[in-house]
């Protein structure tokens, strides 16, 4: 080694130093150093360079290579190919829907829920003032304004003259009395139309921002498509008290029972459903809030000792579903302006065979419809009907209120499920007191709008009640994977 030249022994020392120096240790070197002392690193090489070329380190040379080398390697753009995989899969993640539904949309679907049923009651009135015929017209979209002119009136005025409503009942009203009713009718489509627009725009808000589940972006388009067919029975029901041909000749004008019942059961089902998928989410995230205390709970739900009063509460449900469609059948019959007394109806506690099955509703010469028509169409016999439903219901209220009551299974109901039995016997003898005081004073239109509130209310205590005794599968799942997230 001696003997060589001095270059050639300067460049084998060069060559084995960086023989045996490894790259992906200095990168690691390097990128351990802080940017202040890598830029005082090559700020010293520079500086060596600069004043003693000859006694500058190989290994500092190769070093500064290296570095010179990954920092013009990161300033190259990504591939195409892996920004666009890394785009595709944040994007993919960002437009999934989510497990659990957003908190707002709960609260909206409640304020939707009273909506409806503030629509409901108003409904009522509109019928009760008979003020439902005074529009003629279904124009969904021109109809949203009122007539603006005395031309407009004349026109709308002279529609409701050439209805039968007007030639038999209110042939002496003048264009005062009409704008009246007609703002009656007006202010009930108007609110119709606003339950559309704040149920279907949110909906699409909801579901394009991913605000909701799977499942629930499709209760909620659902829903909208409930709330506007509901919009075409309603004007399938008015329509039915428009033209002679279809009610019986000089009969009281007034819309067919059936539709005003298939009106009302689409109004309620829409209020039913809403007001579920509102108490679901709220449910959902009061859970995950509290997993502990929300798995006590499903355990105890699941008792055996509740499945009998779980099935007793849905039969209960669908038991009050039937007595109301029977009132709307009272309602469309103005059944509830004979008999006016409680609980007798005449000399006793029901009319005569011969009045309850009457000869004149039957349409075939077989009489094989005699007893469906009857029961559907003649008004005794619909408000003795409408009376069984009725008691049947407070009396199965009762005797769940007593069975509630027995040893195994107060013991296994939960505080909720306690109060929501409770206060459904509360609002049941509420019902009752205005059912009877609204056939006793021959149908005032305060008592019997309350009466139709009560049986909105009737059934919401119900459905609260349905939904505290059922098990949620989804969200038991989701409250297991926090209680395991949590260690617990």
């Amino acid at each position: 080694m001696a003997s060589l030249p001095l270059g050639l022994r300067r460049a084998a020392v060069q060559l084995s130093r960086s023989s045996f120096v490894c790259g992906q240790c200095i990168r690691q070197q390097k990128q351990s150093l802080s940017p202040s002392s890598k830029i005082l690193q090559l700020a010293r090489g520079s500086r060596s360079y600069a004043t003693k070329p000859e006694s500058t380190s190989p290994l500092r040379r190769l070093s500064d290579k290296i570095s010179r080398r990954n920092a013009s390697t990161a300033a190259i753009p990504a591939s195409p190919v892996a920004a666009g995989s890394s785009s595709s899969s944040s994007s993919s993640r960002s437009s999934s829907f989510p497990e659990t539904s957003s908190k707002t949309v709960g609260y909206w679907l409640l304020g939707s829920a009273a909506s409806v049923f503030g629509i409901v009651v108003f409904g009522g009135l509109t019928r009760l003032t008979e003020s439902g015929l005074s529009i003629t017209e279904w124009r969904p979209v021109t109809g949203s304004l009122p007539p603006m002119s005395t031309a407009d009136w004349e026109s709308e005025f002279e529609k409701y003259r050439a209805s039968p409503e007007y030639k038999l009942i209110n042939p002496h009203m003048d264009l005062a009395e009409f704008k009246k009713i007609y703002f009656m009718e007006w202010t009930h489509r108007l609110w119709g139309r606003f339950i559309g627009m704040s149920f279907v725009l949110p909906t699409v808000y909801f579901i394009a921002r991913r605000r909701v589940s799977p499942r629930m972006a499709g209760t909620l388009v659902g829903i909208s498509a409930l709330i506007g067919f509901q919009g075409f029975i309603g004007w399938w029901m008015v329509k039915s008290g428009l033209k002679d041909d279809l009610f019986a000749p000089g009969s009281h004008p007034r819309v067919s029972q059936y539709r005003l019942a298939a009106h009302l059961a689409t109004a309620f089902v829409c209020y039913s459903w809403m007001l579920l998928a509102g108490l679901s989410i709220l449910r959902t995230h009061r859970a995950l809030a509290n997993p502990e205390a929300a798995s006590k709970i499903f355990t105890a739900l699941q008792s055996p000792a509740l499945k009998t009063l779980r099935r007793s509460v849905a039969g209960l449900t669908v038991l009050i579903f039937t007595t109301v469609l029977s009132g709307a059948l009272v309602a469309g019959l103005d059944a509830g302006l004979i008999y006016n007394e409680f609980p007798m109806m005449g000399h006793g506690l029901a009319p005569p065979t011969s009045e309850l099955l009457d000869k004149f509703y039957s349409r075939k010469e077989d009489g094989s419809d005699l007893l469906w028509r009857n029961m559907l169409e003649n008004p005794s016999t619909v408000q003795l009907d409408h009376r069984i439903l009725a008691t049947t219901t407070f009396c199965a209220v009762l005797a769940l209120f007593a069975y509630s009551r027995t040893g195994r299974v107060k013991g296994a109901m939960t505080k909720d499920v306690r109060k929501g039995v409770l206060g459904l016997v509360h609002l049941v003898s509420l019902q009752v007191a205005l059912g009877i005081s609204t056939l006793i004073y021959m149908v005032p239109i305060p008592l019997a709008a309350a009466h139709q509130a009560g049986a909105l209310a009737l059934l919401t205590g119900a459905l609260v009640l349905s939904q505290r005794l059922r098990i949620p599968r989804s969200t038991m799942a989701t409250v297991q994977k926090r209680l395991l997230k949590n260690g617990k």
